[in-house]
């Protein structure tokens, strides 16, 4: 009988009770929990924050039982006063309306009115923010424990009114009022863990409650949520075993696939590390995606397919971030700028690591600098799929210039078709203002549409001098195109010849296509094609 994975299960309780797959993560719990400062941790959605603070609350609600047999169980030792039952507020932002107007202060009426009523009171009449000081000296006073305070996806209000600045600075306020409180309330905390997938630093929380600590990018935290190549072939080998069967290949080959489409996420240079200092591997997988490939058997696109971002493909297209940046490693940025995001910054950087569109692919300690890419194939290939609509308003499938059509022509063999559906593409580029410095629209489009189009056929989209730019090889025919702005085709032409572009396919029985076309950067068209 198949194992249950938890794919969406973010209830630790029914995790242990229901019998599912648990990748132990409970040594990070003792370690927070014993360190005892307030937390912040921000990770991208869907990775496994709701279950930490599930997790959290387990432990400070005394449920020894759910965690027998995990790491936690021997690292407390006897459990003399480790497992003592605390008051635990849990304020869980998720499941609300942030687009209204009057939604945050219903979420935040609904929460405290559920600790209202298990406390024995009611102070509905006073601010948020008083209501929870309440709240707190209560607790502490009838519990003798001072309280643990989770809070998850503090954010939600305002990732939701992104775009309406008049209501997400409604909503900003509301929060500062709200959490500004836990800064004087320390008396009655033993404990504060906040989650989100931004830091949006002119929230109170963090300017205000100036001991928050930020594990984010904390070396000791870098393994908190994901799972770890090790805690995959750990506890997840019999799903990989079923898998590899599925898609006909053997357990290492289902793990290089798995590796390539769902890894890469690093949020610490040196990789995860268990809280006990023991290294462990650099970086982890999406959790969402691993577990949904592992149950359904094949390699989908099941993170970044719950939620498009077009929030952030509208701020790469409005910030002019030449896409190709996104994977050639030419991105940037200092530990602080990674760490806080402002909602008035036109920089998408930030966001796109936080929101986990980007991760680190690399640190140089003697600048601090962290290079940024994408982290895996998944978020690749469906950003790819956004950005090309964006960049190219006219991109259609009801006009036959999508990348399964242009598939088709390539494998036919047809080269006018190609020029047309390129043509199209082209024509599709809006106009800007004269002052507009972004002026790779050709080059953008050229290795979207490329990229897109070699993860069915062989395709190499060049961009340094002296290499041909693109090499597309279908069954049946091969095709080597120099592309020119501001030129001519029969330039381009002459150029792979001249260089030899297309002596490798000499002795191919393929047949070779070799095409020169040229694009009017002031008229944004494809101006001249020629074949031989």
């Amino acid at each position: 009988m198949a194992r249950k994975l938890p794919i969406g299960i973010q209830s630790f309780e029914k995790m242990r009770r229901d019998g599912f797959v648990y990748v132990d993560k409970t040594a990070y719990v003792h370690e927070l929990a014993r360190v005892g400062v307030p937390v912040f941790l921000s990770r991208p959605r869907r990775f496994g924050k709701s279950l930490l603070v599930s997790t959290m609350r387990a432990y400070f609600e005394g449920k020894r039982e759910l965690f027998e047999g995990l790491e936690i169980d021997w690292l407390e030792g006897d459990g003399t006063g480790s497992w003592t039952a605390r008051p635990v507020f849990c304020l869980d932002f998720n499941g609300a309306d942030y687009t209204r107007e009057d939604g945050l202060e219903h979420k935040l009426d609904e929460l405290l009115r559920g600790l209202e009523e298990m406390w024995g009171d009611d102070w509905s009449d006073l601010p948020a923010g008083s209501r929870l000081r309440r709240l707190l000296e209560r607790a502490h006073a009838q519990s003798g424990h001072r309280v643990a305070v989770l809070v998850d996806e503090y954010d939600k209000p305002l990732l939701e009114a992104m775009g309406n600045p008049v209501l997400e600075e409604c909503n900003r306020a509301a929060l500062k009022g709200f959490f500004s409180v836990l800064k004087s309330a320390d008396e009655h905390l033993r404990f504060v863990l906040i989650t989100g997938v931004t830091k949006f630093s002119k929230v109170s929380i963090f300017s205000d409650l100036n001991q928050l600590r930020d594990v984010s990018l904390s070396a000791a935290c870098a393994g908190i949520c994901g799972i770890t190549e090790g805690e995959l072939t750990r506890n997840l080998g019999p799903e990989l075993e079923v898998m590899a069967s599925k898609l006909g290949t053997d357990a290492d080959g289902c793990l290089s696939a798995l590796r390539a489409q769902y890894d890469g996420y690093c949020f610490h240079p040196s990789g995860p590390a268990k809280p006990s200092g023991e290294p462990d591997e650099r970086r982890v997988y999406n959790p969402f995606s691993l577990l949904s490939a592992l149950t359904e058997g094949t390699l989908g696109s099941w993170w970044f397919e719950t939620g498009t971002p077009t929030f952030l493909v509208r701020r790469l297209r409005e910030a002019q971030l030449d896409p190709r940046r996104l994977t050639d490693g030419t991105i940037y940025a200092t530990a602080r700028r990674l760490s806080d995001y402002r909602a008035d910054d036109p920089d998408p950087v930030p966001l796109m690591f936080q929101a986990g569109y980007l991760t680190v692919r690399a640190y140089q300690r003697r600048t601090r600098r962290y290079t940024l890419a994408v982290p895996n194939g998944e978020v690749r290939d469906g950003l790819e799929e956004c950005l090309l609509p964006a960049w190219a308003p006219g991109y259609s499938e009801a006009r036959g210039t999508d990348v399964f059509a242009l598939l088709d022509l390539v494998e036919a063999g047809d080269s006018d078709g190609i020029r047309d559906v390129l043509a199209a593409l082209f024509a599709s580029i809006p106009y800007t203002r004269a002052d507009d410095p972004f002026e790779n629209y050709f080059q953008a489009i050229v290795w979207l549409v490329f990229t897109l189009l070699g993860r069915y056929v062989g395709c190499e989209v060049h961009q340094a001098r002296g290499r041909v730019d693109v090499v597309v090889e279908a069954t049946a025919h091969v095709y080597v195109m120099e592309l020119k702005r501001d030129g001519t085709a029969a330039e381009a032409l002459m150029q792979i010849e001249a260089t030899g572009y297309a002596d490798p396919f000499s002795a191919d029985p393929r047949q070779l296509h070799l095409i020169g076309c040229a694009f009017d950067s002031e008229t944004r068209l494809l101006a001249d094609w020629a074949e031989r």
